[in-house]
């Protein structure tokens, strides 16, 4: 399991003009899932995202969590983390987990997170979406279950 962490300021995302997903200040999460994620890979990233302490503290020294901050987290599916270029110019989408596997492990990923008691909004799995964010910083963190980097 991937994802592109983005500490922000705010974010959205929208299908055909119309927002379906808006936070405040927190995380945007681009989550792709491959063919070979289980249970194990979403708790490791669940908790490392929501525990990577990027927030300002008082000092304003990268000392906070989300969940220190009371942060919002918007999701969104993001299967294209998957793609491999190695080879050519174009894609390949071979290590990207099946549509039934991304969707299950998606909706447990949001299921922690509304557990957890953080507000949480999302995107629309499959769909073609527009996200826009104000990145705060900048600050993005790229983050892989299997530790590739």
């Amino acid at each position: 399991m991937r994802a592109v962490v983005q500490r922000v300021k705010e974010s959205s995302v929208s299908i055909d003009g119309k927002i379906v997903g808006k936070i405040n200040k927190g995380l945007l999460v681009l989550l792709g899932i491959g063919k070979n994620d289980d249970i194990r890979d979403l708790e490791y990233l669940f908790e490392k995202i929501v525990g990577l302490r990027i927030f300002q503290d008082e000092d304003q020294k990268m000392n906070l969590s989300l969940m220190d901050i009371g942060g919002e987290l918007l999701i969104v599916s993001q299967f294209t983390l998957y793609g491999d270029v190695r080879k050519g110019k174009r894609p390949s989408f071979t290590d990207s987990a099946s549509p039934e596997l991304g969707n299950d492990l998606y909706e447990k990923f949001i299921e922690k997170a509304l557990e957890r008691g953080i507000k949480t909004e999302t995107g629309v799995f499959g769909a073609d979406m527009d996200v826009s964010l104000i990145n705060d910083g900048p600050v993005t963190i790229l983050l892989d279950s299997k530790k590739n980097f």
